[in-house]
């Protein structure tokens, strides 16, 4: 990865920190931004908005997703939560330590992420949960600031091919180098890139992944950070 924005630059002034996040009114995803302002004026109670990572920035590990789902994050505002996707990584994160309290579906539920951050490959909700490759490409920028200042990252968990891809060119690795595969693990100088199947109820519906194919990966990962 290039070297963080925030460091001192030349001239002896501190550089402004990288942007974890979109703001709330991000406009350069114009189909996206329709979306938002049509969920907005459908439910204004909801979040509808780009979402923050969450967890502690100098955590080990960073899990990469694909976007807000639109009943989960998209309504709550912290990544994986109100979904099925989030029941099953909780609970899993829950059992390897990765996470302590209780998951409960909701922002204010108290549960806390230990060692461990949680970030999208995409920040905002996309129409049919399928954001195009040029939302993907421009909104890469701030997933390469979170990877940029994690000052103890060590292990990238990609859940899905999107979110695999999205993470192989901060980390200078070609698709060649590091093809996609559920289990499959990948150096990267310091870091190691895990894969997972994205943790969905689709996948898990029909067999793509079990909780126990899940359950693997952090084992896996729990072990090597151990």
């Amino acid at each position: 990865m290039t070297t963080s924005r925030s460091e001192t630059g030349r001239s002896g002034r501190k550089a402004p920190a990288p942007t974890l996040v979109p703001d709330r009114d991000c406009p350069l995803c114009p189909r996206l931004v329709a979306f938002r302002e049509a969920n907005r004026a459908r439910e204004p109670l909801w979040h509808n908005a780009p979402v923050a990572p969450f967890g502690d920035i100098k955590a080990r590990l960073l899990i990469v997703g694909l976007a807000p789902g639109m009943q989960g994050a998209n309504r709550t505002g912290r990544p994986f939560t109100g979904d099925y996707a989030g029941d099953l990584l909780y609970a899993t994160l829950i059992e390897y330590g990765f996470a302590k309290g209780v998951y409960q579906a909701r922002p204010d539920d108290g549960m806390k992420l230990v060692d461990c951050r949680i970030a999208n490959a995409v920040h905002c909700v996309p129409p049919q949960n399928k954001p195009l490759p040029l939302e993907i490409n421009t909104c890469r920028q701030f997933l390469v600031a979170n990877l940029e200042t994690m000052p103890n990252l060590r292990a990238i968990v990609a859940l899905g091919r999107i979110a695999h891809d999205s993470v192989l060119k901060p980390l200078k690795l070609k698709a060649a180098q590091a093809p996609f595969g559920h289990g499959a693990v990948h150096q990267a100088g310091a870091f190691r890139l895990y894969d997972s199947y994205h943790c969905s109820r689709y996948n898990t519906n029909t067999g793509v992944l079990t909780p126990d194919m899940f359950r693997r990966v952090f084992a896996k990962i729990k072990a090597d950070l151990d």
